[in-house]
């Protein structure tokens, strides 16, 4: 870890930094949320102030207040909380279920890759928003839904990128000498041939994050994702209508914070690749 820390440029340093501050608010989001539930009240973030409505930026109010009077960046905080739970926890989901298919179909080969390679065809084929939508209807409204729905639908590229790997690696000298060994085909796929893709693992993390986060948003704009809780979705659903009134501070500081954090994300996926794909590193 060390070694890849000396291997990133500055920029992905600094992506680095700015994930983790995302990472901290998203935990004080977690931390004021669960406060808010072990007392049964009313979270601060949900509270409604008519009498503050549609407050532009200020001290008091550095992000300003919506059409109900709760403060913007109270809200936005609660949806990195959010944005963060969908990005793991789908992660999760779908970066198992991908490793392990790309690795017995890469690995076996025959009809066991071409069940692998039929199952991933099938899945990509299928349009994600309508299996998410299907998914979501069946489990109900909310978090669940999203999560079962994104990360059952976006594990094709994990499992064909560690296909692909694994199936360069299957012929070079250390798996052929464990077979020769008579190592059995579970140690030789987990404790030899796994540890040597796992930098395609941490690379695919990185792209599925923001992805993950973007359908979210994209899911609760439509009104079908979360509902009690100030994703970045709904905030954005509910400040444009009131942007051509000359309320543009909601729409403007939830989209800069998509904007952030997808942009780093994928920024830190490109220089990952270049410091931990061997084939670029002996390029150089």
């Amino acid at each position: 870890m060390k070694d890849l820390w000396k291997r990133l440029g500055i920029g992905a340093k600094i992506c680095v930094w700015i994930i983790l501050a995302y990472f901290c608010t998203a935990a004080y989001g977690e931390y004021v949320y669960r406060a808010a539930k072990a007392q049964d009240v009313t979270p601060s973030y949900n509270i409604v102030h008519r009498d503050l409505r549609y407050l532009p930026p200020s001290p008091r109010h550095i992000m300003g207040t919506d059409n109900l009077g709760r403060d913007v960046a109270s809200r936005l905080i609660q949806g990195s909380r959010i944005a963060f739970h969908v990005g793991v926890l789908t992660s999760l989901i779908a970066i198992p279920l991908g490793v392990l298919l790309g690795l017995l179909g890469g690995y076996f080969g025959r009809w066991i890759d071409s069940l692998v390679v039929w199952l991933c065809a099938t899945v990509a084929s299928m349009p994600g928003l309508l299996f998410i939508l299907a998914i979501s209807l069946v489990v109900g409204q909310g978090l669940a839904g999203i999560y079962l729905g994104i990360g059952l639908t976006t594990w094709v590229g994990v499992c064909r990128t560690v296909r692909a790997e694994v199936m360069k690696h299957r012929e070079r000298a250390y798996v052929l000498a464990a077979k020769v060994l008579g190592y059995s085909h579970s140690r030789i796929i987990f404790r030899h041939i796994l540890p040597n893709v796992a930098h395609v693992i941490l690379i695919q993390f990185s792209i599925r994050f923001p992805s993950a986060v973007s359908t979210e948003v994209f899911i609760s704009f439509l009104g079908i994702g979360v509902q009690d809780e100030p994703s970045w979705g709904l905030m954005i659903n509910n400040a444009r209508l009131r942007l051509w009134q000359g309320m543009w501070w909601e729409m403007t500081f939830t989209t800069l914070a998509i904007f952030i954090l997808v942009a780093v994300f994928n920024h830190l996926a490109d220089a990952l690749r270049d410091a931990l794909d061997p084939a670029l590193r002996t390029q150089r």
